[in-house]
Protein backbone atom coordinates (compact mmCIF):
# COMPACT_ATOMS: atom_id res chain seq x y z
CA UNK A 1 0.00 0.00 0.00
CA UNK A 2 1.33 4.12 -0.93
CA UNK A 3 0.19 7.15 1.07
CA UNK A 4 1.38 10.19 0.81
CA UNK A 5 2.14 12.87 3.21
CA UNK A 6 2.99 16.69 3.57
CA UNK A 7 6.00 17.16 5.47
CA UNK A 8 6.41 20.96 6.86
CA UNK A 9 9.99 22.55 7.88
CA UNK A 10 12.54 20.87 4.97
CA UNK A 11 14.19 23.44 3.71
CA UNK A 12 17.07 21.65 1.57
CA UNK A 13 18.38 18.49 0.33
CA UNK A 14 20.01 17.78 3.57
CA UNK A 15 16.81 17.89 5.27
CA UNK A 16 15.17 15.50 2.79
CA UNK A 17 17.94 13.10 2.75
CA UNK A 18 17.63 12.71 7.46
CA UNK A 19 14.09 12.52 6.97
CA UNK A 20 13.84 9.50 4.34
CA UNK A 21 16.92 7.71 5.77
CA UNK A 22 14.96 8.01 8.94
CA UNK A 23 11.21 6.55 7.24
CA UNK A 24 13.71 3.74 5.56
CA UNK A 25 14.68 2.68 9.51
CA UNK A 26 11.26 1.42 9.85
CA UNK A 27 10.70 -1.90 9.30
CA UNK A 28 7.20 -2.00 7.44
CA UNK A 29 8.04 0.89 5.28
CA UNK A 30 9.59 -0.26 2.01
CA UNK A 31 9.99 2.73 -0.03
CA UNK A 32 9.90 6.59 0.78
CA UNK A 33 10.13 8.89 -1.96
CA UNK A 34 10.33 12.35 -0.04
CA UNK A 35 10.78 16.22 -2.17
CA UNK A 36 10.25 19.53 -1.27
CA UNK A 37 7.42 19.83 -3.54
CA UNK A 38 3.95 19.09 -2.30
CA UNK A 39 3.21 16.02 -1.50
CA UNK A 40 6.40 15.89 0.09
CA UNK A 41 6.30 11.99 0.84
CA UNK A 42 5.19 9.06 -0.90
CA UNK A 43 5.60 6.00 1.19
CA UNK A 44 4.96 2.99 0.11
CA UNK A 45 4.26 0.02 3.06
CA UNK A 46 3.77 -3.56 3.60
CA UNK A 47 0.92 -2.93 6.20
CA UNK A 48 -0.24 0.57 7.49
CA UNK A 49 2.06 2.54 9.98
CA UNK A 50 0.43 4.99 11.85
CA UNK A 51 0.70 8.41 12.05
CA UNK A 52 2.19 8.90 15.35
CA UNK A 53 4.99 6.10 14.51
CA UNK A 54 5.74 8.42 11.29
CA UNK A 55 5.84 11.40 13.23
CA UNK A 56 8.82 10.21 15.78
CA UNK A 57 10.56 8.64 13.29
CA UNK A 58 10.20 12.75 11.69
CA UNK A 59 11.48 13.97 14.97
CA UNK A 60 14.38 11.66 14.54
CA UNK A 61 15.38 13.68 11.83
CA UNK A 62 14.83 17.00 13.00
CA UNK A 63 12.10 19.40 13.74
CA UNK A 64 9.81 18.30 11.51
CA UNK A 65 5.68 17.64 11.20
CA UNK A 66 4.06 15.27 9.20
CA UNK A 67 0.25 15.34 8.38
CA UNK A 68 -1.50 13.00 5.51
CA UNK A 69 -1.49 14.98 2.59
CA UNK A 70 -5.29 17.19 2.30
CA UNK A 71 -5.07 17.19 5.98
CA UNK A 72 -3.22 20.17 6.24
CA UNK A 73 -4.79 22.07 4.13
CA UNK A 74 -8.04 20.99 5.07
CA UNK A 75 -7.08 22.68 8.42
CA UNK A 76 -5.44 25.12 6.89
CA UNK A 77 -9.19 26.47 5.55
CA UNK A 78 -11.06 25.94 8.27
CA UNK A 79 -8.67 27.68 10.19
CA UNK A 80 -8.86 31.13 7.55
CA UNK A 81 -13.23 30.46 6.97
CA UNK A 82 -15.13 31.03 9.66
CA UNK A 83 -14.10 29.73 13.23
CA UNK A 84 -18.05 29.53 14.40
CA UNK A 85 -18.82 27.39 11.73
CA UNK A 86 -15.56 25.13 12.23
CA UNK A 87 -16.26 24.95 15.71
CA UNK A 88 -20.05 24.82 15.48
CA UNK A 89 -20.22 21.16 17.08
CA UNK A 90 -17.83 21.86 20.04
CA UNK A 91 -19.72 25.17 21.01
CA UNK A 92 -22.88 23.16 20.39
CA UNK A 93 -21.99 20.30 22.27
CA UNK A 94 -20.89 22.82 25.22
CA UNK A 95 -23.76 25.12 24.99
CA UNK A 96 -26.36 22.00 25.79
CA UNK A 97 -24.32 20.62 28.68
CA UNK A 98 -24.56 24.46 29.79
CA UNK A 99 -27.73 24.87 29.26
CA UNK A 100 -29.03 22.01 30.81
CA UNK A 101 -26.62 21.70 34.12
CA UNK A 102 -27.89 25.75 34.39
CA UNK A 103 -31.65 24.29 34.27
CA UNK A 104 -30.80 21.38 37.38
CA UNK A 105 -29.99 24.74 38.79
CA UNK A 106 -32.93 26.83 38.11
CA UNK A 107 -35.43 23.91 39.15
CA UNK A 108 -33.60 23.73 42.34
CA UNK A 109 -34.75 27.11 43.33
CA UNK A 110 -30.68 27.98 44.17
CA UNK A 111 -27.74 28.11 42.69
CA UNK A 112 -24.85 26.15 44.05
CA UNK A 113 -21.29 26.78 42.67
CA UNK A 114 -19.64 23.49 43.29
CA UNK A 115 -23.25 21.57 42.58
CA UNK A 116 -23.78 22.75 39.30
CA UNK A 117 -19.57 23.05 38.11
CA UNK A 118 -19.87 18.88 39.19
CA UNK A 119 -22.65 18.46 37.01
CA UNK A 120 -21.26 20.38 34.07
CA UNK A 121 -17.99 17.91 34.19
CA UNK A 122 -20.16 15.61 35.16
CA UNK A 123 -22.36 16.19 30.98
CA UNK A 124 -18.44 16.97 30.06
CA UNK A 125 -16.97 13.40 30.58
CA UNK A 126 -20.07 11.75 29.81
CA UNK A 127 -20.64 13.57 26.34
CA UNK A 128 -16.83 13.10 25.26
CA UNK A 129 -16.21 9.96 25.50
CA UNK A 130 -19.33 8.93 23.88
CA UNK A 131 -17.90 10.59 21.18
CA UNK A 132 -14.01 8.85 21.17
CA UNK A 133 -15.59 5.80 21.70
CA UNK A 134 -17.28 5.96 18.63
CA UNK A 135 -14.06 5.38 17.04
CA UNK A 136 -11.74 4.00 19.80
CA UNK A 137 -8.65 2.92 17.46
CA UNK A 138 -8.69 6.07 15.17
CA UNK A 139 -9.02 8.63 18.45
CA UNK A 140 -5.80 6.54 19.55
CA UNK A 141 -3.96 7.23 16.90
CA UNK A 142 -5.02 10.74 16.60
CA UNK A 143 -4.32 11.37 19.94
CA UNK A 144 -0.46 10.14 19.91
CA UNK A 145 0.31 12.32 17.90
CA UNK A 146 -0.05 15.28 20.45
CA UNK A 147 -0.21 13.88 23.93
CA UNK A 148 2.39 13.58 25.96
CA UNK A 149 1.59 10.43 27.43
CA UNK A 150 0.44 8.95 24.40
CA UNK A 151 3.02 9.51 22.22
CA UNK A 152 5.01 7.44 25.01
CA UNK A 153 2.56 4.66 25.03
CA UNK A 154 -0.04 4.32 22.52
CA UNK A 155 -2.11 2.66 25.09
CA UNK A 156 -2.88 5.59 26.61
CA UNK A 157 -5.03 6.52 23.90
CA UNK A 158 -7.53 3.11 24.17
CA UNK A 159 -7.70 3.77 28.25
CA UNK A 160 -8.62 7.70 27.94
CA UNK A 161 -11.81 7.38 26.80
CA UNK A 162 -12.67 5.05 29.96
CA UNK A 163 -10.87 7.38 32.30
CA UNK A 164 -13.21 10.23 30.83
CA UNK A 165 -16.30 7.62 31.06
CA UNK A 166 -15.50 7.07 34.63
CA UNK A 167 -14.78 10.79 35.64
CA UNK A 168 -18.65 11.72 34.20
CA UNK A 169 -19.51 8.41 36.38
CA UNK A 170 -17.93 9.85 39.38
CA UNK A 171 -19.05 13.01 38.98
CA UNK A 172 -22.46 12.47 38.57
CA UNK A 173 -22.59 10.31 41.53
CA UNK A 174 -20.79 12.85 43.57
CA UNK A 175 -18.53 9.80 44.15
CA UNK A 176 -15.38 10.54 46.20
CA UNK A 177 -15.33 14.07 45.26
CA UNK A 178 -11.62 14.93 46.05
CA UNK A 179 -10.03 11.39 44.80
CA UNK A 180 -11.77 12.27 41.60
CA UNK A 181 -10.97 16.07 41.54
CA UNK A 182 -7.29 15.39 42.21
CA UNK A 183 -7.68 12.72 39.40
CA UNK A 184 -9.14 15.28 36.65
CA UNK A 185 -6.71 18.15 37.44
CA UNK A 186 -3.83 15.61 37.11
CA UNK A 187 -5.07 13.96 34.03
CA UNK A 188 -6.46 17.76 32.42
CA UNK A 189 -3.17 19.26 32.79
CA UNK A 190 -0.97 16.65 31.15
CA UNK A 191 -3.44 16.77 28.09
CA UNK A 192 -3.36 21.01 28.40
CA UNK A 193 -0.07 20.24 28.52
CA UNK A 194 -0.04 18.41 25.31
CA UNK A 195 -2.58 20.84 23.68
CA UNK A 196 -0.16 23.58 24.29
CA UNK A 197 3.23 22.41 23.15
CA UNK A 198 1.36 21.39 19.56
CA UNK A 199 -0.39 24.66 19.12
CA UNK A 200 2.67 26.70 20.09
CA UNK A 201 4.32 24.91 17.75
CA UNK A 202 1.93 25.62 14.88
CA UNK A 203 1.71 22.03 14.24
CA UNK A 204 -1.66 21.57 11.78
CA UNK A 205 -3.17 18.30 12.78
CA UNK A 206 -6.39 17.32 14.16
CA UNK A 207 -8.44 17.63 17.53
CA UNK A 208 -9.62 14.65 19.02
CA UNK A 209 -11.54 16.28 21.75
CA UNK A 210 -14.52 14.77 19.68
CA UNK A 211 -12.90 12.03 18.51
CA UNK A 212 -12.93 11.29 14.81
CA UNK A 213 -16.54 12.07 14.46
CA UNK A 214 -15.77 15.82 13.51
CA UNK A 215 -12.38 17.29 12.37
CA UNK A 216 -12.03 20.30 14.12
CA UNK A 217 -8.16 21.74 13.90
CA UNK A 218 -5.63 22.05 16.56
CA UNK A 219 -6.16 25.58 17.79
CA UNK A 220 -6.05 28.12 21.24
CA UNK A 221 -10.03 26.89 21.39
CA UNK A 222 -8.98 23.13 22.70
CA UNK A 223 -6.68 25.04 25.22
CA UNK A 224 -9.29 26.94 26.27
CA UNK A 225 -11.35 23.71 26.77
CA UNK A 226 -8.92 21.74 28.81
CA UNK A 227 -8.46 24.53 30.53
CA UNK A 228 -11.51 25.24 31.68
CA UNK A 229 -11.89 22.00 33.41
CA UNK A 230 -8.60 22.23 34.84
CA UNK A 231 -9.66 25.24 36.63
CA UNK A 232 -13.03 23.75 37.80
CA UNK A 233 -11.59 20.73 39.21
CA UNK A 234 -9.15 22.79 41.10
CA UNK A 235 -12.17 25.42 42.35
CA UNK A 236 -13.57 22.27 43.65
CA UNK A 237 -11.44 21.10 45.57
CA UNK A 238 -10.48 24.70 47.11
CA UNK A 239 -14.41 25.26 47.44
CA UNK A 240 -14.05 21.29 49.79
CA UNK A 241 -11.00 22.67 51.89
Amino acid sequence: MTHTYEISGMTCGKCVAKVKSELLKLGDITEANVQLNAPQATISMQKHVPLNVLQQAVDKAGHYQIAEAGVADDMQKAEAGSRLATYKPLLLIAAYILGATLLLEWVDGTFNTEQWMRHFMAGFFLVFSFFKLLDLRGFAESYASYDLVARQWRGWGFVYPFVELGLGIAFLLNFSPVTVNIITAIVMLVSLLGVIRAVLGRRTIQCACLGTAFNLPMSTVTIVEDGAMLLMSVSMLMLMM
